[in-house]
């Protein structure tokens, strides 16, 4: 009996089959699966959806009916068109049901542009979108290289393309060329012309691979279809943000792609490329040739219009020997006069002198005596002229008033004032500073005990010199001495040749002690080196 068979029995709904929603949701599952197992579907690209998952969900629409379709990750990850919205495609798939919603919906396995006019319009709409950004602004493409170093080349190893560009590059300017080889057409040539792009790009300059100082990349004519590789969106942003400057040679001069916007420089054809990336080394030559014999053109030139203003100008000078014949002529007549000129003056200077009557004695007592009558008038004038200034001086002391005795009195007092504050602060201030001074000298003291001998000695230490008084500092001269004396912290102990005899000092101290601290401390042995926070004044050694 068939599932969906119509009961027409007189027995009434009550004899009519029971089923689940599972099992009318399979059913119906089982028919749509069954009946379209592989269609193709064609409309237009609605809402695209693209969750973390990786699947792709979109609906086809037409004017009348609406179809959700799905890509799963896989499948979404080799299609060769990418589903955007408003975009004309043809999807292959097969037809199936969601039970959880209860809709139908396409698995979409493949999906093409509709025809030309689909992939046009798509590549427009990229197009817009990619310029929107900047990608094909004008102010960042980057100038060509005069002359590369090394060219990389990104085509198909085998084409003819890559024979061409090496033709013309070894006819015009031969220069190392690195080819990275790509698929130039087909799923595979998008990827393929990203990674040699940003390969190229990656690599260090100086390295053991040379980095291109410039990039082409280049293929044949073709259709629309077999170019579209170069118009996918990885292919346009790897030429944009290039570092290295890029030349798009793909097609034929007709052929217009994504990356021709993006990148540095177009060229209509490979061949063209190779032309804009060298220039002819033959013509690059003749011209250097050529400014090199106009350069020297120019400085004969200017040489010789130097030589003839310098030459034209010595005409107009006069000669060097008439410059200098006036001033040696003057020169010799100067020369004639000069000893008839010295022996004039000193006649001049005899007569001046003689008519002075020279310095005689009676000359000289005559000005003597003349000096001293001068005085003598000037010492007559001297008296009156005190008299004069003390008279003036006593009448402006009157006019000042007289001397009181209470206004003396009066200053007294306060300067007596002023004087014991002054003697007060004065006190105050050397006080301080004797205390501050007694501060300093006890710190210095203490400073002084700590770093002298006689703290080392408190801690055990002795101080050996021999009979002289001189300070030991090893054994050997301790074995050679007649007599050695011992200092101790607590005083000094003399050791005889003959025996142990306490000396004078230490003696007087142990007399005033008890008996059980009278005895001498041993001192410690010694090993010929000082030791402990000071030096004696004897300059000796502690031990």
């Amino acid at each position: 009996m068939d599932l969906f068979e119509d009961d027409t029995s007189d027995n009434g709904p009550g004899n009519s089959p029971e089923f689940t929603v599972s099992e009318i949701s399979g059913a119906v599952k089982r028919v749509i699966e069954g009946e379209f197992a592989h269609v193709r579907i064609r409309g237009e690209i609605g809402r695209v959806s693209t969750p973390r998952s990786g699947h792709v969900y979109m609906d086809l629409k037409d004017d009348r009916a609406v179809i959700s379709g799905v890509i799963w990750k896989g499948v979404a990850s080799r299609l060769e068109t990418r589903p955007e919205e408003g975009l004309e495609v043809v999807a292959t798939g097969r037809l199936t049901t969601f039970p959880g919603q209860s809709k139908y919906q396409l698995v979409i396995e493949d999906l093409a542009p509709a025809g030309m006019g689909a992939l046009m319009a798509m590549l427009e709409k990229r197009k817009q979108a990619l310029a929107a950004e900047g990608l094909f602004a004008q102010e960042r493409k980057k100038p060509l290289p005069f002359l590369p170093e090394v060219i990389g080349v990104v085509t198909s190893p085998s084409g003819a393309v890559i024979r061409d560009i090496l033709h013309r590059l070894r006819d015009r300017f031969p220069r190392k060329v690195l080819i990275w080889p790509v698929a130039v057409q087909g799923k595979a040539c998008a990827p393929e012309v990203t990674r040699a792009i940003e390969g190229f790009n990656r690599m260090t300059p100086g390295g053991a691979m040379p980095r291109p100082d410039l990039l082409i990349v280049a293929r044949g004519g073709g259709s629309l279809e077999d170019l579209w590789g170069f118009n996918e969106e990885s292919v346009a942003r790897a030429a944009a943000a290039s570092q290295i400057p890029l030349i798009s040679a793909v097609g034929h001069e007709t052929d217009t792609t994504l990356i021709d916007f993006a990148s540095d420089r177009r060229a209509p054809t490979p061949t063209a490329a190779a032309e804009l990336a060298v220039p002819v080394r033959g013509e690059l030559l003749a011209w250097v040739a050529d400014q090199g014999a106009r350069l020297t053109r120019a400085q004969t030139s200017a040489v010789e219009t130097r030589t003839r203003w310098l030459r034209d100008l010595s005409r107009a000078l006069p000669r060097v020997e008439t410059l200098v014949e006036g001033p040696a002529q003057r020169l010799d007549h100067l020369g004639d006069r000069l000893p008839r000129a010295l022996t004039g003056l000193a006649q001049r200077r005899r007569v001046e002198l003689s008519e002075k009557g020279g310095l005689r004695p009676a000359l000289l007592r005559g000005r003597i005596s003349e000096e001293r009558r001068r005085l003598d008038q000037l010492s007559a004038r001297l008296a009156p002229a005190l008299s004069r200034s003390v008279a003036v001086k006593s009448e402006r002391l009157a006019a000042r008033g007289r001397i009181e005795p209470s206004r003396l009195a009066r200053q007294a007092a306060q300067g007596r004032t002023e004087l014991t504050a002054l003697m007060g602060r004065f006190d105050r201030g050397a006080r301080g500073q004797i205390e501050a001074q007694r501060q300093r000298l006890t710190a210095l003291d203490r400073l002084r005990e700590t770093l002298g001998y006689k703290a080392t000695l408190r801690r055990g230490y002795a101080v050996v010199r021999d009979e002289a008084g001189q300070v030991l500092r090893d054994s050997v001269a301790a074995g050679a001495a007649a007599g050695l004396e011992i200092e101790f912290a607590d005083g000094r102990l003399a050791v005889g040749a003959g025996g142990r005899v306490p000396a004078p000092e230490a003696t007087a101290k142990s007399a005033s002690k008890p008996a059980s601290k009278a005895a001498p401390r041993k001192a410690p042995k010694s090993d010929g080196g000082g030791s402990g926070g000071g030096t004696p004044p004897e300059q000796g050694s502690l031990f």
